[in-house]
């Protein structure tokens, strides 16, 4: 058979899910040995072409060519075979198992094949070790239900650069990585397109990295080819935003009301005048102020923000940090006790920490609101004013009583911030909270949370991505690749070169 000039070829394929037609007859061409960047905004279609692809959702018409083969059935076959290697938005790990059976198992493609603990560890290590060796040598005996997300996508990202695949379909793969780490993870998927041809499809709404790795894109618009295979050096950011049909003006939240906020933040002033739900969190030498109507960024490897957030929701039954409220001890025995006391919490991480996948979208939005006032009965008010919500934060849902999963990850973001709006709390805890979100819902979520900063709750948001540090916060507390504080940085010293050279990790 001859060879065909695309390893995979997509043509008219369409997707519907009920009413809503997801996929309106799109075309996909994926090169050999080539990084394909697949762009579009959040809903336009981007996740449900990769699991088409990958024989997780079955296509309503179209065709799908790999290697010439014209695919129906024989998608899932493909994967199963390792040919087709997939790393999903949200990540698709087992976490009663180890890390090393997560990376095995797959492997293990007949019934009477046996699973060896040995030969399950080496495999382990040496996928691991692709992207970061330290922490494949301490992990791969570890649950993956302990791991934190970002080290439960190192695992995931591992487990699919270690299989041998031919095509590799990546949806936001570096949305939990450090700059170190995704540039580690660049290395290697041009080492191996140079020694095997390997073909990747790559998302990502962080236009940096991007151009640091892919050769050309396709750009999808409300489920339609908006752009066809276009070198990336022939088109510019801007260009690529307006084609996803997204504003590349700013959200209007950068000028006179932001700046309001930083001079309240900056002065302790406020609208009540004496400043009370002053936090402070403390730990050896470094202490550290959080006023109401301040942003403080977290900034460096997961390890450091991570404990201070566990500390201020209650995720922490022991802490390195000493955290007061207005000179009183702030300490919550669970999530649930923060919430009540005023500690609203967001993560990027929703398949883990906040989507409630098995209850419809309005028993999602009111899940805060039930936690604090310790209800789990719906009320008929509820479904007012989660109209009311939908409405007001531009979220297009079917109907309340739809499941989250109809809703585009963006959309999903947005409704965890929603069940805080109502709720006015006095801090507010941000894990990633826009990770895998496009520019326009980042735009959105930085307008909400900028105007609950204006009506007094304080802001505590940690981030990777230092440009997003630099736009919202006030101030920066920075760690060190250990985890260890390293400083805080103020006002005119947040650039991503002082945020670099704190946390020793690259901007």
């Amino acid at each position: 058979m001859a060879q065909t000039p695309f390893l995979l070829s997509a043509r008219s394929i369409v997707k519907s899910f009920g009413p809503t037609q997801v996929l309106r007859g799109f075309d996909l061409s994926i090169a050999r040995g080539e990084v394909h960047a697949f762009l579009g905004g959040n809903g336009a279609g981007k996740s449900t072409l990769i699991k088409i692809i990958s024989g997780q959702h079955e296509r309503d018409g179209g065709t799908l060519e790999f290697d010439g083969e014209a695919l129906g059935a024989t998608v899932a076959a493909h994967v199963e075979a390792g040919a087709i290697a997939v790393v999903n938005q949200e990540l698709a790990l087992l976490p009663h198992l180890s890390v090393a059976e997560n990376i095995a198992m797959p492997r293990l493609r007949r019934a009477t094949q046996k699973y060896s603990e040995r030969a399950a560890q080496a495999l382990a290590v040496d996928a691991l070790s692709l992207i970061d060796p330290h922490f494949a040598r301490e992990s791969a005996s570890r649950l993956v239900g302990d791991l934190t997300l970002h080290e439960r996508q190192l695992v995931e990202i591992a487990r699919s650069l270690g299989s041998g695949a031919r095509l590799l379909l990546l949806d936001e793969p570096t949305a939990n990585l450090t700059a170190a780490e995704t540039a580690r993870l660049f290395a290697v998927i041009r080492r191996l397109i140079a020694e095997t041809g390997l073909a990747v499809l790559f998302v990502s709404h962080r236009m940096r990295e991007i151009r640091q790795i892919a050769d050309v894109c396709t750009i999808i618009r409300d489920g339609k080819t908006a752009v066809d295979r276009v070198a990336l050096d022939a088109i510019t950011d801007r260009e690529i935003v307006e084609c996803m049909g997204q504003s590349v003006e700013s959200d209007g939240q950068t000028g006179a009301a932001a700046k309001t906020i930083r001079t309240r933040a900056a002065t302790g002033a406020s609208a009540g005048g004496a400043q009370r739900d002053e936090i402070t969190f403390a730990q050896a030498d470094l202490r550290v102020t959080l006023r109401p109507g301040s942003i403080l960024g977290l900034a460096g490897a997961p390890t450091g923000p991570s404990a201070l957030i566990n500390a201020l929701t209650g995720l922490a039954a022991e802490s390195a940090w000493d955290v007061e409220r207005d000179g009183a001890p702030l300490r919550f025995a669970n999530p649930g006790a923060a919430a009540r006391g005023g500690v609203g919490f967001i993560s990027g991480d929703r398949a883990n920490k906040g989507i409630l996948e098995t209850l419809p979208i309005v028993d999602n939005l009111m899940a805060a609101q039930r936690v604090v006032e310790r209800r789990s009965v719906a009320r008929r008010a509820e479904v007012e004013q989660g109209a009311r919500l939908l409405e007001a934060l531009n979220m297009r849902v079917g109907s309340q009583w739809d499941l989250p999963s109809t809703l585009s990850g963006g959309t999903q973001q947005k409704l965890l911030v929603a069940r805080w709006l109502t709720l006015k709390p006095k801090l507010l805890v941000l894990e990633e909270p826009t990770r895998g979100v496009d520019i326009r819902t980042k735009r959105e979520i930085y307008a909400l949370i900028r105007e609950m900063a204006a009506q007094g709750c304080a802001v505590v948001w940690w981030s990777t991505e230092y440009v997003e540090l630099v736009e919202l916060c006030d101030t920066v507390l920075a760690f060190d690749l250990d985890g260890r504080p390293t400083g805080v940085l103020t006002h005119a010293d947040v650039n991503e070169t002082n945020l670099a050279n704190a946390t020793g990790m690259a901007a």
